[in-house]
């Protein structure tokens, strides 16, 4: 079995409908797999639903139509979790569920109570039984799945990973910011709050609740992310269902968290990954930063920290609500076009001038049965520099382009001891590490 994984898919338009080699030659490579993966962080659901208030960046929703285009590209393993799971509200997600269901494409990640949206799909394959779970540690809050109960109906949402932030400080430091919270109120009005019983005091005496934000004295500053054990479990509860049900089994992992650079995953992205394969998962495919982080292989099973954008189309999104045209100070009179063009300054800063949200790795896991026999990886590039009508759509990148795409991945790899023997247009992943 050939498992092809890819990172976030932002489609709005056909992607793969041009005559070029490259592109020919990379949807060659997805018809050859018998799985083939994505994130579809977009709202296939012919912009139906709310426009929420609380989004990051942009409502990204799209024609149903990219659904049969993506089928038709053999993607069958679709994730649907991700911080634009809800950009369109409860309605808008359920409408691109059902979309998702009329074409028979199997899906994870979302549901209409949380422990549905925990729960892994189960792709049958002549060689094999495929499951895949999604879950996602990046989300404005609310966006969450909410448990059902005996007397109450539960919430439609996403399957979160949720954490806990601490902000490490230095004695000197802890010492002024309790007397800044005191000077200012912030101090009494959280024991209000406390006695009014709206809220709890934290469970470590030593830590500082500072304005939303806790705070602990250390030997030097830092920032301290830790996984909740409660979300963790329950993850893994059906990670442990899975290994008994099916002969692969995928972890889609979709966040933004990061530790010294945007390319280094946060240390609690990590654990949590090591800990899904310890139950049972064959691998775990990250995505979010939509840029490439490295690659692990912990107890000879893939460790995807994030393969970075796969389409990125979000400058085409056909309409957007009131409230983008207000957060980008882009008149109501504008157009869509005018919003991302203004977010970028007319392509000087963001994605469309920083290369690395243009360029990715396809990897093609090879599985004899459930053995994973090798990984090859493919450059891909999506056009950076070209005007936005043209880039984003994913194509093999071929000559110095590719290698130099293989080589940054490389490098990347390296803190995690995974080492890649670069070849003609292509590497492989050595197996010993």
């Amino acid at each position: 079995m050939r498992i092809a994984l890819t990172g976030d898919t932002i489609v709005m338009r056909p992607i793969l409908h041009t005559p070029d080699a490259a592109t020919r030659e990379l949807a060659a490579l997805l018809r050859a797999s018998e799985v083939v993966f994505t994130n579809l962080e977009v709202l296939p659901n012919d912009f139906r639903g709310d426009p929420s208030f609380e989004n990051d960046g942009s409502h990204l929703a799209a024609p149903a139509a990219i659904l049969d285009d993506l089928k038709a590209h053999n993607f069958n393993l679709i994730a649907t979790c991700n911080n634009h799971s809800l950009d369109y509200g409860i309605a808008g997600l359920l409408v691109t569920l059902a979309e998702l269901d009329k074409r028979g494409l199997a899906h994870a990640g979302c549901a209409p109570t949380l422990e549905a949206a925990r729960m892994p799909v189960y792709l049958e394959r002549p060689q094999g039984t495929v499951a895949m779970l999604a879950c996602c540690s990046t989300f404005p809050k609310g966006k969450e799945a909410g448990a059902q109960r005996p007397d109450m109906q539960g919430r439609p949402g996403l399957n979160p990973l949720r954490f806990d932030v601490m902000h490490e400080v230095t004695p000197a430091q802890f010492e002024a910011l309790g007397a800044i919270s005191e000077e200012l109120g912030l101090g009494a009005r959280m024991r209000e709050k406390i006695q009014l019983g709206f809220g709890f005091a934290p469970e470590d005496p030593k830590v500082l609740a500072f304005n939303g934000a806790m705070y602990r004295a250390a030997e030097r500053p830092a920032i301290r992310y830790t996984a909740r054990a409660r979300d963790m479990e329950a993850i893994a509860k059906w990670v442990r269902e899975a290994r008994g049900r099916a002969d692969i089994v995928i972890v889609s992992l979709h966040a933004h968290e990061q530790g010294v650079t945007i390319e280094d995953p946060a240390e609690f992205l990590g654990v949590f990954a090591r800990r899904m394969i310890d139950e049972g998962a064959d691998m775990v495919v990250g995505h979010g930063p939509h840029l490439l982080r490295g690659a692990e292989l912990y107890r000879g099973k893939p460790i995807f920290y994030s393969l970075g954008n796969f389409v990125g189309q979000n400058e085409l999104t056909y309409k957007l609500p009131a409230d983008s045209y207000d957060l980008f100070r882009v008149g109501q009179d504008q157009t869509p076009g005018k919003v991302y063009s203004t977010r970028a300054d007319n392509d000087r800063k963001g994605f469309p001038a920083d290369r690395r949200y243009w360029e990715t790795v396809l990897p093609v896991c090879r599985y004899e049965g459930t053995r994973l026999a090798g990984i090859t990886l493919h450059p891909v590039t999506m056009g950076f520099g070209e005007p936005p009508h043209r880039r984003g759509r994913p194509r093999l990148a071929l000559g110095a382009e590719g290698q130099a795409i293989l080589e940054r991945f490389a490098a990347l790899c390296r803190p995690f001891g995974t080492a890649l023997a670069l070849g003609e247009g292509r590497a492989e992943m050595r197996m010993g590490g």
